[in-house]
C-alpha cells in the first residue's frame, strides 16, 4: 500500500506502471513512527486545520517547518489533461485548492463525461453501430443555460450541484448519461448590460455604433463571460460533455427558432396583431407579463423612476378624482384614477347598468376638458363596474389599461395612444404633447384644479408594475406584434401531465403549474432590442397600396414569413398577385424564451433528425429554480410537445432561490451577491470591494454594497474548496422554496472534507505493506461484531442515499453520507480497530479488520463521490485494487447500493447495546469530570448481555478516551466501594471508581435531585397505566414502551439510592 501522496507535478508514470501499487520504499519502523504522528493528527483534524490560507501562529518552534510545508502556497504542475502523480507522501493536512487541480481535465481527457463511455469495458465506444447495441438505460439532463449577461452567483452552484450529483450517481449505477452544457444568449438581459458597459465607459449608445457593429460589441461581451462561465463550470466540478456544448444563437439553434416561428405561423399558432403589451421606457421594449414585477404600495408613497434625476419623487399610491361635464345640461359625472395622464386618452365613461343613479345619462356624452374636440360616451357596462364602489362612474382608456381595453373591445370604442415610446406624451395630448409621462401626472393634476374639475386624492393601496429588468415603471401601451396563441398549447400539457406523462417535484410547484396553465394568456414574443434572433417574417409593401389602414398595417394580411429569403419572396409574389413589391423584414428580435423553450430537442440537432435527438430526447428531467417554472419549463413543454409530440422531459425538479443569511433576496446592490470562485478560493474584504468596481452600480450603489459585504463579510469570505460548497448546496435542499445561505455552514463542510482526509491518510496506514484486498467486497461471516456492525451500517448508508437520491431529498441524502463517514466510520470503526489492527492481534483479526477497513474507505468514499468529486477522486486513486480490478477512476466505480450480504440485523442490535453501554460510561465519566484512568464495572443481569459486553470491553476502553479498563460483573457485591452509577437499561448498569475524587457531600445532593426527578417520571407512567381500561384502549406498542420506561425508571431509582448510600456511607 503505497503512502498518502502530496503533489510534486511529476508527469504520469509509464502506463505498465499503476502509481496506486508502488510500495512505500521506507522500512517499517519508519512507517510505524509515521502512523504515530499521523494518527495524533487524525484526532486532533478539526482544530488544527484552517479554512483558510493565511499563515497559522505557531505554537512551538518544533512545528514551524511543518507549518511552512502546509501553508506553502500550492502550485499545479501536473501537465493538463495528464493524471496527477500521487506516489508522494499526502500532504500534511488538508489543502481543498491543491486536492481539486488537476482532476478535471484528466476526467475530461479520458472521455468519462461522455455518455459513449462503457462502465463495462471502462472505455470510449464512439462507433456508431456499436452505440446502437447500447441497452443501458439513458439519463440525460440538459443544462439550464447560464445567461452570458456574467459571471456564474452562487444560485448556478446549487444548479451544478444537484444536477451534477444526479448525473455522477447515474452514471455510477451504469447509466447512459449525459450532462448537455450551454449558454443562452439572454436578450434583453445582455444587450441591457453592455449598453450600460459602454454608456460608463465610452459615453456612447447602441445608437453611436448602429445594429451590426452593436451586435459585434454584444458578441465580444459573450465570448468573454462565455469563457469565464465555462471555467467556473469546470472549477465547480460539472460533469458536462463539453463536446456537445451548445450557444442559443448558434447556427444549427437559430434554424430550430426560424423553423419553429414558420411553422407555428403556418398552422396560425402565431399571429400578428395590436394588442397591449407591457412597454418598458428605460429599455425601449416589450416586455412578457412574467419579466414584470408587481411592487406593492400600502398608500402614498414617493418613488424614484429610472431616466429621471435619482433626487426628484413622484407620487404614487394615491387615486384622485375629478369631473366631466356633461354636454348639454349642468350635471357632472365624478371618476377617479390612481394615473391621471392617462385621462389624455379615456374615450368613454363606464356605468353599471342597473345603477339607478345614471339610468337617464346612458348614451349621453361628456366633455374632455382640454381635448374640445373629443366628446366621451357614457355607456352601460356590468363587468367593468363596481356600483358599490368609489362613484361607480369609471373613465375608460381603452388604449393604456388591460381591462379598459376589454370594454373598449366589447363597446367598439376609439383607441387613443397618449404615449411615444420614450415615455414622451404625443400629439393626441393636446397642450401635454412633447411633456415627460411623470412631468404630465403633475401638470394635468394642476391644470384640473385650476379649471375647478379636480376633485378628492385619498391614498391607495395598488400595486405599480416594474420592470425586472431596468426597475422602470411599466405603461401599458397597443403595439403591433407577433403573439403565441398559448391556449390550445396549455389543454394538451395539462391533460399529458394528468396522464402521468410528466411529475413535478416538489408538489407546491405541481400546483402552481395547474394554476397557471389554467390561467395562461397569450404570449407576445417580440422585442424591441437588436441582440437576439430576428423575427424571420417580413412585410410586403405592394406597390398601389400607400393607403392601407392602420387595421391593415398591423395586422398579419401583409405579412409573410420564410425559413430562407427566397421563401419568403416566393410568398410576398403569391400575395402580390403580380403586382410590384418590397420586402421589409421585421427589425425586431425574438423573446428569449422563445429561443429557450427549444432547448431540449434543438440542442440535440432538431429539426434534422440526428442520432441525438434519437438517443437522447425526451431528456430524463429538467432541474431549475421555480421561480423560472413559467417562464421556461411551461415554455419548454407547450413547444416541446407541440413540435415533437413529445413530452421534453420526464420529470421537473424546482430547487430552492437562495437567499442571503438574512434571507433577503440577492442583490449587487445589496453587496451580498456571491461568486462560487471567491468560497472555492477565499476572497479578502478589500477584494471583494474591488469586484464591485467591475460592474455597472454607480457609486451610491457601491458605497450600498460596499457597507453590506463588510456587515456580512468583515474578514472576507473563507476558502472552503468545491466539494465543501456543492456538500453543503445539496445539504441545504431539503424541498423547502428559500435557502438562506451561511458561508459559516459552508465552512463547516470544509472541515468535514479536513475529516475525511485525515481519516483516510491515518486509516490506510492500518494497511500495511502485504495488505492486498479480497478480489471481492462481500463479508465472509466471520467478522468481529464491531466490523460486522460497520458493514451493516454502510449498507444502510448505501440504501438511504439511493432511495432519498431517487426521491430528490438531498438534505437526507447528505445526511446519511455524514453520519456514516463521521459518526459510524470515524468515531466508532476507525478507533475501535485499532486494538485489532496492532501487532498483538491475532493475524486472523488483523487481516479480517482491515478488509472490513479497506471496503469501507472504498465504498464511503464512492457515496461521497456525487456530492465531493475532487477529495473523493483524490483519496480513492491512493486506495490499492481489487485483483482483477481496472476500474481508472471512481467517477466510472459501481454505485455502492442495497446488498444482503451487508445485513447483519442481530449485529446492528448488539452494538447498539454495546454502544448505548459506552455512551453511558462517557456520560458517566463526564459528569463526575474523569479524563483518565477510567475503571468500568459493567453490572449485566443476563447471561446473554453478560458475554456480549465482555467480548466487546477491548471495544468500550478503545473508544472511551482515558479508560484505564472495562470488566463485567454479574452483582452489585461485585462493585467496589466509592463508585457512581449510571442506568442502560433496567438489565445493564454502569459504574466508574469515584472515590476520593469527589465532594461527597455534593454527590449526595446530586443523587437526591436525580431521585426526585426519576421518582416523578415513574409516578407519571404508574397514573397513565392505571387509567380504567388502559389495557384496551391503549395500542399494544405504546403499551410495550410505556412498559419498559418503568422498568428502567424502576432501576434507575434503585441505583441512584444505591450510590446515595455509598456516599452517605463513605463519609
Amino acid at each position: 500500500m503505497p503512502d498518502n501522496a502530496a503533489q510534486d507535478g511529476s508527469t504520469p508514470a509509464p502506463a505498465v506502471v499503476d502509481p496506486n501499487n508502488v510500495r512505500d520504499p521506507n522500512s517499517k519502523s519508519a512507517a510505524k513512527k509515521e502512523a504515530k504522528r499521523l494518527e495524533r493528527e487524525a484526532k486532533m483534524a478539526a482544530k488544527a486545520a484552517k479554512p483558510t490560507a493565511a499563515p497559522l501562529k505557531p505554537k512551538a518552534d518544533n512545528k514551524k517547518d511543518k507549518e511552512k510545508e502546509v501553508e506553502a502556497p500550492f502550485v499545479n504542475t501536473t501537465p493538463k489533461g495528464h493524471k496527477k502523480d500521487l506516489t508522494e507522501p499526502m500532504a500534511a493536512g488538508y489543502n481543498p485548492i491543491a486536492v481539486e487541480s488537476a482532476w478535471y481535465e484528466w476526467w475530461l481527457a479520458q472521455g468519462y463525461f461522455k455518455p459513449e463511455y462503457r462502465m463495462d469495458t471502462q472505455s470510449l465506444v464512439m462507433d456508431e453501430k456499436e452505440a446502437e447495441k447500447d441497452e443501458r438505460e439513458t439519463f440525460v439532463i440538459p443544462c439550464p443555460p447560464p445567461n452570458v449577461t456574467g459571471s456564474l452567483h452562487i444560485g448556478h452552484a446549487l444548479t451544478v450541484a444537484i444536477q451534477d450529483g444526479l448525473i455522477r450517481w447515474n452514471r455510477m449505477l451504469n447509466r447512459r448519461t449525459l450532462f448537455a452544457p450551454g449558454f443562452d444568449h439572454a436578450g434583453i438581459s445582455t444587450q441591457s448590460v453592455v449598453e450600460k458597459r459602454l454608456y460608463k465607459a465610452e459615453g456612447k449608445t447602441r445608437h453611436d455604433y448602429g445594429r451590426e457593429k452593436f451586435v459585434e460589441k454584444v458578441m465580444d461581451w459573450r465570448n468573454d463571460y462565455q469563457g469565464r462561465i465555462t471555467n467556473q463550470l469546470y472549477r465547480l466540478g460539472g460533469s458536462y460533455d463539453w463536446d456537445r456544448v451548445a450557444f442559443t444563437m448558434d447556427e444549427n439553434l437559430s434554424k430550430a427558432v426560424i423553423e419553429t416561428f414558420c411553422r407555428l405561423h403556418e398552422d396560425g399558432v402565431i399571429y400578428r396583431a395590436n394588442r397591449l403589451v407591457n412597454w418598458c421606457v428605460k429599455m425601449n421594449t416589450t416586455l412578457s407579463n412574467l419579466e414584470v414585477d408587481q411592487k406593492q404600495l400600502e398608500g402614498r408613497t414617493l418613488m424614484s423612476v429610472p431616466g429621471y434625476d435619482p433626487k426628484e419623487k413622484f407620487e404614487f399610491g394615491v387615486i384622485t378624482e375629478f369631473t366631466y361635464e356633461v354636454i348639454g345640461s349642468d350635471e357632472k359625472i365624478v371618476v377617479a384614477t390612481t394615473r391621471l395622464e392617462t385621462m389624455l386618452g379615456d374615450t368613454a365613461v363606464a356605468v353599471h347598468p342597473d345603477d339607478e343613479r345614471y339610468k337617464h345619462l346612458h348614451g349621453k356624452l361628456v366633455r374632455h376638458p382640454f381635448i374640445p374636440t373629443r366628446h366621451i360616451p357614457i355607456i352601460p357596462d356590468p363587468i367593468i363596474v363596481d356600483p358599490t364602489f368609489g362613484t361607480g362612474a369609471v373613465k375608460i382608456t381603452p388604449a393604456h389599461d388591460p381591462n379598459d381595453y376589454d370594454c373598449g373591445v366589447r363597446h367598439g370604442l376609439q383607441f387613443v395612444n397618449i404615449l411615444n415610446d420614450d415615455g414622451t406624451l404625443n400629439g393626441n395630448c393636446g397642450r401635454f404633447e412633447g411633456m415627460r409621462r411623470f412631468e404630465a401626472r403633475r401638470e394635468v393634476g394642476r391644470c384640473l384644479g385650476e379649471g375647478g374639475w379636480l376633485g378628492e386624492t385619498r391614498d391607495n393601496a395598488m400595486q405599480i408594475p416594474i420592470c425586472s429588468k431596468s426597475g422602470d415603471v411599466i405603461e401599458p401601451v397597443l403595439k403591433p406584434q407577433w403573439w403565441v396563441n398559448c391556449k390550445p398549447l396549455a389543454e394538451e400539457a395539462i391533460k399529458r401531465t394528468r396522464a402521468g406523462e410528466l411529475t413535478i417535484n416538489p408538489k407546491q410547484s405541481e400546483n402552481d403549474w395547474y394554476r397557471w396553465l389554467d390561467n395562461i394568456q397569450d404570449w407576445c414574443i417580440s422585442r424591441q432590442l437588436w441582440w437576439g434572433h430576428r423575427c424571420p417574417a417580413y412585410f410586403v409593401r405592394i406597390a398601389g397600396e400607400d393607403n392601407l389602414t392602420p387595421e391593415q398595417k398591423n395586422d398579419g394580411s401583409r405579412w409573410v414569413v420564410g425559413r430562407t429569403r427566397k421563401e419568403a419572396e416566393e410568398r410576398a409574389s403569391v400575395l402580390a398577385v403580380g403586382r410590384e413589391w418590397v420586402l421589409e423584414q421585421d427589425e425586431d428580435v425574438l423573446d428569449t424564451w422563445f429561443s429557450s423553450g427549444l432547448w431540449p430537442f434543438s440542442i440535440m440537432g432538431w429539426p434534422d433528425k440526428t442520432p441525438d435527438l434519437k438517443n437522447f430526447y425526451p431528456s430524463s428531467m429538467l432541474e431549475t429554480g421555480w421561480d423560472i417554472l413559467f417562464f421556461w419549463v411551461a415554455r419548454m413543454v407547450l413547444l416541446g410537445i407541440r413540435l415533437t409530440d413529445t413530452m421534453p422531459f420526464t420529470e421537473v425538479y424546482c430547487h430552492a432561490m437562495i437567499r442571503d443569511a438574512h434571507g433577503r433576496k440577492m442583490s449587487k446592490s445589496l453587496g451580498n451577491v456571491i461568486d462560487p470562485l471567491d468560497v472555492i478560493q477565499g476572497l479578502g474584504l478589500e477584494d471583494l470591494h474591488r469586484k464591485l468596481e467591475e460592474g455597472n452600480l454607480d457609486e451610491r450603489e457601491i458605497a450600498k454594497a460596499r457597507a453590506g459585504q463588510k456587515k456580512d463579510f468583515p474578514k472576507g469570505i473563507p476558502q472552503c474548496g468545491t466539494d465543501a460548497l456543492r456538500f453543503a448546496l445539496c445539504a441545504y435542499s431539503g424541498g423547502g422554496r428559500d435557502i438562506n445561505l451561511e458561508i459559516l455552514r459552508v465552512e463547516g463542510y470544509r472541515k468535514f472534507c479536513n475529516k475525511i482526509f485525515n481519516a483516510t491518510k491515518f486509516a490506510m496506514l492500518k494497511l500495511d505493506e502485504e495488505f492486498v484486498p479480497e478480489a471481492l467486497a462481500k463479508p465472509t461471516g466471520r467478522e468481529s461484531l464491531v466490523e460486522q456492525w460497520i458493514l451493516h451500517k454502510l449498507n444502510v448508508a448505501a440504501t438511504e442515499i439511493n432511495t432519498q437520491l431517487t426521491e430528490r431529498n438531498f438534505m437526507s441524502a447528505t445526511t446519511a453520507a455524514y453520519n456514516f463517514w463521521l459518526y459510524e466510520l470515524c468515531d466508532v470503526y476507525i478507533e475501535a480497530m485499532k486494538p485489532m489492527t496492532d501487532e498483538s492481534a491475532a493475524l486472523e483479526t488483523r487481516k479480517s479488520a482491515q478488509q472490513t477497513l479497506y471496503t469501507c474507505l472504498d465504498y464511503g468514499l464512492r457515496l461521497l463521490h456525487p456530492f465531493m468529486p475532487f477529495v473523493t477522486e483524490e483519496l480513492w486513486q491512493r486506495l490499492p485494487r481489487r485483483p482483477n480490478d481496472i476500474t481508472p477512476s471512481i467517477m466510472v466505480a459501481s454505485y455502492p447500493v442495497n446488498d444482503t450480504a451487508f445485513v447483519f440485523e442481530d449485529a446492528d442490535r448488539q452494538f447498539d447495546l454495546v454502544f448505548a453501554t459506552l455512551k453511558a460510561g462517557r456520560s458517566l465519566a463526564a459528569s463526575y469530570t474523569l479524563q483518565s484512568d477510567i475503571q468500568f464495572f459493567i453490572q449485566a443481569q443476563s447471561d446473554q448481555d453478560a458475554a456480549l459486553l465482555s467480548s466487546q470491553c477491548p471495544t468500550i476502553v478503545a473508544l472511551t478516551k482515558g479508560c484505564k479498563s472495562a470488566k463485567v460483573v454479574r452483582d452489585a457485591n461485585e462493585v467496589p466501594d466509592g463508585c457512581g452509577s449510571a442506568v442502560v437499561t433496567s438489565t445493564i448498569l454502569v459504574h466508574t471508581l469515584v472515590r476520593g475524587l469527589v465532594d461527597l457531600d455534593n454527590e449526595i445532593g446530586k443523587c437526591e435531585k436525580k431521585l426526585d426527578l426519576a421518582r416523578l417520571n415513574l409516578q407519571k407512567i404508574v397514573k397513565v397505566e392505571s387509567q380504567p381500561e388502559y389495557a384496551e384502549t391503549v395500542p399494544a406498542s405504546v403499551r410495550t414502551a410505556n412498559d419498559d420506561k418503568k422498568k428502567t425508571l424502576e432501576a434507575e431509582i434503585s441505583t441512584l439510592e444505591m450510590s446515595r448510600n455509598m456516599f452517605v456511607k463513605l463519609k
